[in-house]
């Protein structure tokens, strides 16, 4: 019985940890499956009421590290004086009030953002992040819009070229999602800066 007792108790450890596993990799895909979303609507022009070839993103703010928000890039509004056939709303930053918030996503399961980084190629090169590497950023947008593929990736008035988002869980582990400046989205980046 005691021999029975251990291997059940070695299992059910395991089995625990392996969820806790799980879980995060999970919660990883789901970040990455909304910017691919996110991708998907920007480059498709789908319509947000009754504008069309609205930009799409997600915004990420240090002050809500459990959720993030999917947003249609509706503001600016297209000025009246544009007559070009390539005239987008939008800023690619997402204005609270003022684009529309298509959905908030909370990451539930005591998991949260607990980093996101963005690479500028000016001055030097170098990453800059909301905790690591001096702590900068207060929020991060990554959208995309008509007709180009690559990502709009934006923080506190400047842009950059790629970005990295960890998420980590309160009972340990952290997982990568990674935008590539070529608008490649990856889930399972090795680390983050």
């Amino acid at each position: 019985m005691a021999i029975i007792g251990v291997i059940l108790s070695i299992a059910l450890t395991s089995q625990n940890t392996f969820n806790k596993t799980l879980i995060l990799k999970n919660a990883a895909y789901d970040v990455a499956l909304t910017l691919r979303n996110a991708e998907t609507y920007g480059l498709g022009s789908r319509a947000v009421g009754v504008i069309a070839n609205a930009g799409y993103g997600i915004h990420f703010d240090k002050t809500q590290p459990g959720s993030f928000i999917l947003f249609a890039d509706t503001s600016p509004a297209i000025s009246s004086s544009c007559t070009k056939p390539g005239c987008l709303p939008g800023d690619h930053i997402f204005t609270l009030g003022a684009d529309a918030r298509v959905q908030t996503y909370s990451l539930g399961n005591n998991i949260t953002v607990s980093d996101f980084c963005a690479y500028s190629t000016q001055f030097g090169g170098g990453w800059s992040c909301a905790a690591a590497n001096g702590g900068t950023l207060s929020s991060l947008d990554v959208s995309f819009s008509r007709p180009n593929p690559t990502p709009f990736i934006q923080s506190g008035g400047f842009s950059y070229s790629a970005a990295c988002i960890s998420i980590s869980s309160v009972q340990g582990g952290t997982k990568f999602i990674s935008v590539a400046s070529s608008g490649q989205i990856a889930a399972n980046a090795t680390s983050c800066p």
